[in-house]
């Protein structure tokens, strides 16, 4: 707190503001500032505010111990200074007997006789003042149940009485009731109490959370697996990372332990790691560590104790070292309670979790489903993935492997990864001797192979820097080993993969523009001069030179060379997408093409066919790309090389797509991906294939499948190290699974990738972290989650004013979170924040974008504020008429209805919330002017509600039922007319109200 309140007015203000915070340290240290402040001046009445938020902030911070003694001075103060407490400040301090009752169970070392005794004293109190005694049977029945003994008497004498306003809310009490059947037995009776909860018709501070925690086991003993997985998806995130609901986030990780998702606990384990140092309520802390050993007991009896854990502080933890000391620590609490209450019971319920064998084999509870193996840590060189064709062997004898990874490498066969995935680790070794054997040369030569073929992986995933330093480092140790024409193939690689590095540093063209610059833009012709395509043709000169000064190349590394030129020409002709770089490279795929084929070098002949291939559909000849991969696609199933089928099926399938025949590129896409399966996943771009396969079967009309391939995209690429890349495919994951209507997927999904250590330390591009964000921002505001979902938005709109490079983004994320201001109403802070928007729209338009926000901010503020809110959002409205004109000038093209039409209907519902009928009447008929009457083709929806509006202010509001039906009923029958049945149905049901009336 930055200075103490100098008076009253302020120490309220300053409790406001803290009451908005979230529970934890922050919140609870102001608060206890507070009570110091409050302290200083001479009215009690402040001091009782700051000490009941005091409490609060106690309660749901997870520190029981200072719950009780902060609540004893509110009660001496009610004994001494009863007229201080009105009629609220009562009902509070009654209420919370309750909250003192709990925290006392929570503490062992609290005996059970003072248990006993504050039971006492709140009836005692509850009858003096003539109160209703069913709060403190619930409170009896609470303790009964604790102790594990007579609770079935206390439940019935506490459910059979009639609740008062004193009584826990109604989603408590289900959720004790539905607890009690539980214990029972009765799972589906205990799911019958507790369907209003799980439905989300009643709810408070903790529940739906806590009953969701609890009713998980159960939905599953009783078949509804999918009901489990949509709650533990939602459920969780009402208790993630709140130490005051440590006990339901112990439940989650028991749950992912007992479906198969042991991996996805790890991964909550590690997102609640606060939970091991700053849960400080002991029956919390039992009820978390032994969820937390029911998932590490199973993790470490499925092989993986070595895993790293996430757990207290101060040191690393493996799995199976964390769950030994879970262990001591959850035994000691138990019989530590169990000790005081006389009773087995916390020994009994945990033996009963821990006993527990997993429900289901696998529920895929979320999009991106790992499992164990995938959390290890990595390997120096990337796992394959088990395929279904059995595995070259690898020869035994080092001369033998060495020999046989070079004439693989030579072929590009995918078994030759598995060869130096080999000799790498023997060569590591430091008892290794190399072979004195002229057929494999020196140990330098070798060693230069083993860089080319780390380089070659670099460059897989866009490594191009690393990729460039490792050939040039091969190229000198070729020269050590007198290998002039591997020498001058690495070099040529090297050239290669700094052009490529050049062309993915340099500035995009419309980079300035934003996310919504044109497409036709984008895709002009890049000029020569352009630095991407100039160091591109630098490239290739370079390979040209440098081929012709090295004498005495063997077929295969002239062909390699050729190819190197060709590939470069191709990626020059894919930058610039000029007509005039397309026969430069048909020139060169010519010559390697007529090179390999006297040379019978299948895997270049391949190449060079793929290239011409390539180059037609760049050259925007689709046709005859297709009649030359068809062509290509017989020869390799006639005379190989077989592994080349996946790629050449993968090429032929997104041509099919760009000639809109999706059918057909499925096709060609799946069977592509399975013939992959018979090869060594990491030589196979699998992921590729999934990503156009989710591409082929959107314009399938099959989105859920599309999503499937996305994710599966994702975490290939993930798995072989393209971070980058999968981050980008799991954003447009998120994004399809938020327009699929899976909110709690979507969250679910990017809350995992957040999580992320690469993420979490600021390590993967800023930008792309921000989008991910973003849509997790509207995927929580589609969730109804608004608290979240502003508070993610108006940090992404402070982040994004910096980004000077691209204000039109921040433009539309500033008007987003504008926008949801206004719904929280919140106005002022909306106003600011929409200035910023139309500060940066001014620099970068975004028309339409800005111009919804700003009508919708206009519709808030009339729709809460009525009349008083008018000129404000009038403001909003003449802020959006002057877009509309500026769009108007700049002759932009709106999708749907255009922004003049948009801002007229606006106004006439802004007019029609403040009271002011006959302007709202006069708006509406210009918007159906502008609307124009619909036609059979067209939309009538707009027009419709339009019709419907202005017939309800001119009859119901400004008393004119007559005009307002003639204009009703010519628009149904127009309506009628023209077959739009479902839209004339609310002017039909408004007409017959005017008739009735």
């Amino acid at each position: 707190m930055p200075t103490a309140p100098q008076n009253t007015d302020e120490l309220y203000q300053a409790l406001q503001e803290n009451d908005r915070r979230p529970y934890g340290r922050t919140r609870t240290v102001t608060a206890e500032e507070l009570v110091d402040a409050a302290e200083q001046f001479d009215e009690p009445r402040p001091l009782v505010h700051a000490l009941l938020e005091l409490q609060e902030a106690y309660t749901y911070g997870s520190e029981p111990r200072k719950s009780p003694v902060v609540f004893a001075r509110l009660l001496n103060l009610f004994d001494e200074q009863p007229d201080v407490f009105d009629d609220r400040l009562r009902h509070l301090l009654f209420w919370r007997f309750k909250w003192v009752g709990h925290a006392l169970r929570q503490l062992p070392e609290v005996p059970l006789t003072g248990l006993r005794q504050w039971l006492t004293e709140m009836r005692d109190r509850y009858e003096k003042a003539d109160l209703g005694l069913q709060p403190y049977y619930g409170q009896a029945y609470q303790l009964a149940a604790h102790l594990g003994e007579g609770t079935t008497l206390a439940y019935e004498l506490w459910a059979s009485r009639t609740r008062t306003q004193l009584s826990d809310c109604e989603a408590c009490e289900i959720c004790e009731r539905a607890l009690y059947h539980l214990m029972e037995g009765d799972d589906e009776r205990a799911l019958s109490v507790w369907e209003p909860v799980l439905a989300g018709k009643e709810s408070c501070q903790e529940e739906p959370a806590r009953s969701v925690s609890y009713a998980l086991l159960p939905l599953l003993r009783t078949g509804r697996t999918d009901r489990a997985r949509e709650l533990h998806l939602a459920g969780y995130r009402g208790c993630r990372r709140n130490p005051s609901m440590s006990q339901e986030v112990g439940r989650h990780l028991e749950f992912c332990a007992l479906t198969g998702n042991e991996a996805r606990g790890l991964e909550l384990l590690a997102e609640n790691r606060i939970m091991f140092d700053e849960v400080d309520s002991p029956l919390d802390q039992l009820g978390f560590l032994t969820g937390a050993e029911v998932l590490l007991q199973r993790v470490e009896s499925l092989g993986h104790g070595e895993l790293p854990a996430a757990g207290y502080a101060g040191r690393t933890w493996t799995v199976t070292d964390l769950r030994a000391e879970v262990r001591r620590r959850a035994d000691d609490l138990a019989a530590r309670f169990d000790a005081r209450n006389g009773t087995t019971a916390h020994a009994d319920r945990r033996r009963v979790r821990l006993d527990r064998a997993p429900l289901v084999d696998a529920l895929e509870l979320t999009l991106r489903a790992r499992a164990l193996d995938d959390v290890a840590p990595a390997a120096a060189v990337p796992v394959t993935v088990p395929a279904s064709r059995t595995a070259a062997a690898v020869p035994d004898e080092l001369p033998e492997l060495i020999i046989h990874a070079r004439a693989l490498d030579e072929q590009g066969h995918p078994d030759a990864q598995a060869c130096w995935a080999r000799l790498r680790t023997l060569v590591a070794a430091r008892d290794y001797t190399h072979p004195d054997d002229p057929a494999v040369g020196p140990l330098v030569r070798l060693r230069a192979d083993l860089l080319a073929e780390e380089a070659s992986r670099a460059g897989d995933k866009d490594e191009f820097t690393d990729a460039a330093d490792l050939q040039e480092e091969a190229a000198a140790l070729y020269d050590d080993a007198g290998e002039a024409g591997l020498a001058a193939v690495a070099r040529a690689c090297a050239l290669l993969a700094t052009a490529e590095k050049d062309v993915a540093d340099a500035p995009a063209e419309n980079a300035a523009q934003g996310t919504d610059a044109p497409a036709e833009d984008a895709a002009k012709d890049i000029d020569a001069t352009d630095p991407k395509v100039a160091a591109l043709t630098a490239a290739h000169a370079s390979m040209v030179r440098l081929h012709e000064e090295t004498p005495g190349l063997t077929p295969s590394e002239e062909a390699r060379l050729l190819r190197l030129r060709a590939t470069a020409l191709g990626l020059r002709l894919q930058t610039s997408r000029s007509a005039e770089h397309a026969a430069p490279v048909q020139a060169e795929i010519d010559k390697l093409l007529a090179f390999a084929t006297e040379h019978d070098i299948a895997v270049q002949v391949s190449g060079a066919l793929l290239l011409r291939t390539s180059t037609h559909a760049l050259s925007g000849d689709l046709p005859a790309a297709v009649t030359e991969i068809d062509a290509l696609l017989d020869r390799l199933k006639s005379d190989g090389p077989a592994w080349h089928l996946p790629r050449t099926l993968g090429l032929r399938g997104r041509l099919q797509l760009a000639l809109h025949d999706a059918q057909a590129a499925h096709a060609d896409l799946a069977e592509g991906l399975r013939l992959a399966a018979e090869w060594p996943a990491d030589a196979m771009d699998t992921a590729r294939l999934h990503g156009d396969l989710a591409e082929a079967v959107m314009h399938l009309g099959r989105p859920d499948e599309a999503l499937r391939h996305l994710t599966r995209s994702a975490e290939l690429e993930l798995r072989r190290g393209s971070r980058t890349d999968a981050y980008c495919t799991y954003s447009n994951a998120a994004q399809l699974s938020l327009d699929l209507g899976r909110v709690e997927d979507c969250i679910a999904l990017l809350d995992s990738l957040l999580a992320e250590p690469d993420v979490a330390a600021g390590d993967v591009d800023d930008r792309l972290v921000a989008q991910l964000r973003l849509t997790r921002a509207r995927a929580l505001h589609a969730g109804e989650d608004l608290k979240a979902a502003t508070a993610e938005f108006v940090d992404l709109a402070a982040e994004s004013a910096g980004w000077d490079d691209d204000p039109g983004s921040h433009a539309m994320i500033a008007a987003e979170t504008a926008v949801l201001l206004g719904e929280s109403g919140e106005f002022d802070r909306a106003r600011e924040v929409a200035d910023q928007a139309l500060a940066a729209h001014a620099r970068a338009p975004r028309y339409e974008h800005l111009s919804n926000s700003l009508r919708e901010l206009a519709r808030l503020q009339a729709q809460q504020q009525g009349r008083n809110g008018l000129d404000n959002a009038r403001a909003f409205l003449t802020d959006a008429g002057r877009i509309a004109d500026e769009a108007r000038a700049a002759e932009h093209e709106t999708h749907g209805r255009s922004l003049d039409t948009a801002l007229a209907y606006e106004h006439g519902r802004v007019a029609a919330y403040a009271g002011e009928y006959e302007d709202a009447l006069i708006a509406l008929d210009k918007a159906l002017a502008l609307l124009g009457e619909p036609n059979r083709d067209d939309d009538a929806g707009e027009w419709a509600e339009c019709i419907r509006l202005a017939g309800a202010v001119e009859g119901l509001y400004l008393e004119r039922p007559a005009p307002a039906l003639t204009r009703l009923e010519a628009a149904i029958a127009r309506l009628t007319a023209l077959g739009h049945t479902e839209e004339s149905e609310a002017l039909t049901s408004l007409a017959t109200r005017l008739r009735d009336e």
